[in-house]
C-alpha cells in the first residue's frame, strides 16, 4: 500500500519502521532532517518540506496520509496537506488532538473532496515491539481503507471503528484521562510502602510478585517492576509531572456532562501540584511517563 508518514518522533518513527518492514511504500516528512534521512536508509521517500511532501504524495499516488503531529499543530498543517493533495485522499489524524477541533478539521478536509480519520493511538514507544491500540473515528468506507494499516500496526485485537468522525480521539481522550488516574493510585500505593521503613519492603520484588494473579496486575505494574530494578529509589527522577492536555480535556468533559469524575480530576491536580514540592508517587508517575511514552523526566538540577 502507498502510504504517507508526517511526523517521525517516537511513535511516528516506530510507526514508519514497522509499516517499510511489512512492505508498504512510504513517503516521509519531518522538520528534523536527521529522522527524514534515517527513514530514507530503510527505503521511504523523505520529503524536504511541506511543499515537497504534497507534492511526492501527488507523485507517489499516496493512499493514505498519516499524520503523527503534536496538536498543536495539527490542525493548519492538515489544512494545508489536504489543500494540496490531488484527488480523494484518506487523511490520519492519530496524534492526541481535541475531539471538537477533529470534527472542525473534518469539515475543512472535507471542502478539498477527501475524507479525515481520527485514529486515537495508544501503545508509546513500546508500540513498535508489542503492536499499537487504535481507537477509529471516520465513516466507514474511509475505515475500510485505512483497516490493512491498523492491521499491520496494531496489536491483535487492538483496534476497532468507536464511530463518526471525533468518536476515535474522544475514547483516547477518555483512555488518557483514566491512565492519569491509574498511576496516580499506583503513584500513592508506592509511596505508602516506601514509607513503612520497619519493614524495608522491596518495591521491585512486590510490583512482580503483584503481576502474578493479582487483581491490580497491569502492563504499567510490569513497567513499574522495570524502574524499580534499575533504581528502587528513583533517585535520578525529581516528582515533576507534565500533562499532555488529554487529562484536562477528559475533566472539561466531565463538567460539560455534569458528570463526577473525582479520581481523574484530582490525578489531574495532583499533577499541578507536582510542580511545586514533589513526592515519591511524582516520582513513580514521572517514571512511569518515561517507560510507556518515552516522555522524559525531569532530573535534580533541571
Amino acid at each position: 500500500m502507498k502510504i504517507a508518514m508526517i511526523g517521525l518522533g517516537k511513535m511516528g518513527g516506530n510507526m514508519t519502521r514497522k509499516l517499510l518492514e511489512k512492505g508498504h511504500e512510504m513517503v516521509v516528512f519531518d522538520l528534523n532532517q536527521e529522522l527524514r534521512e534515517r527513514y530514507e536508509e530503510l527505503g521511504a521517500h523523505g520529503a524536504r518540506d511541506i511543499e515537497d511532501f504534497i507534492e511526492k504524495c501527488n507523485n507517489h499516488g499516496a493512499e493514505v496520509v498519516w499524520s503523527m503531529l503534536p496538536d498543536n499543530i495539527t490542525f493548519d498543517t492538515l489544512t494545508k496537506v489536504a489543500k494540496g493533495l490531488e484527488g480523494n485522499r484518506v487523511i490520519v489524524d492519530g496524534g492526541n488532538s481535541y475531539y471538537k477541533d477533529t470534527v472542525i478539521l473534518a469539515d475543512e478536509v472535507k471542502e478539498y473532496d477527501h475524507e479525515l480519520v481520527d485514529a486515537g493511538t495508544s501503545g508509546g514507544i513500546w508500540g513498535l515491539e508489542k503492536g499499537y491500540c487504535f481507537m477509529v473515528g471516520g465513516s466507514h468506507r474511509a475505515y475500510k481503507i485505512v483497516e490493512p494499516i491498523l492491521r499491520d500496526l496494531g496489536a491483535e485485537d487492538g483496534y476497532a471503528h468507536m464511530g463518526p468522525v471525533g468518536s476515535g480521539h474522544y475514547v483516547k481522550m477518555v483512555h488518557n484521562g483514566i491512565e492519569y488516574a491509574l498511576m496516580q493510585a499506583y503513584g500513592e500505593g508506592f509511596e505508602l510502602l516506601k514509607n513503612k521503613e520497619e519493614f524495608d519492603l522491596d518495591l521491585e520484588r512486590i510490583s512482580k510478585v503483584w503481576q502474578s494473579g493479582s487483581v491490580i496486575d497491569s502492563w504499567l505494574l510490569e513497567l513499574c517492576e522495570k524502574m524499580f530494578a534499575r533504581d528502587g529509589e528513583l533517585s535520578d527522577i525529581r516528582g515533576y509531572v507534565e500533562d499532555s492536555g488529554e487529562g484536562r480535556w477528559t475533566v472539561l468533559e466531565g463538567i460539560e456532562q455534569r458528570a463526577a469524575a473525582p479520581l481523574i480530576t484530582l490525578s489531574l491536580l495532583q499533577r499541578f501540584r507536582s510542580r511545586r514540592e514533589e513526592t515519591f508517587t511524582d516520582k513513580v508517575i514521572a517514571g512511569l511517563r518515561n517507560e510507556f511514552g518515552g516522555h522524559g523526566f525531569k532530573k535534580r538540577g533541571e
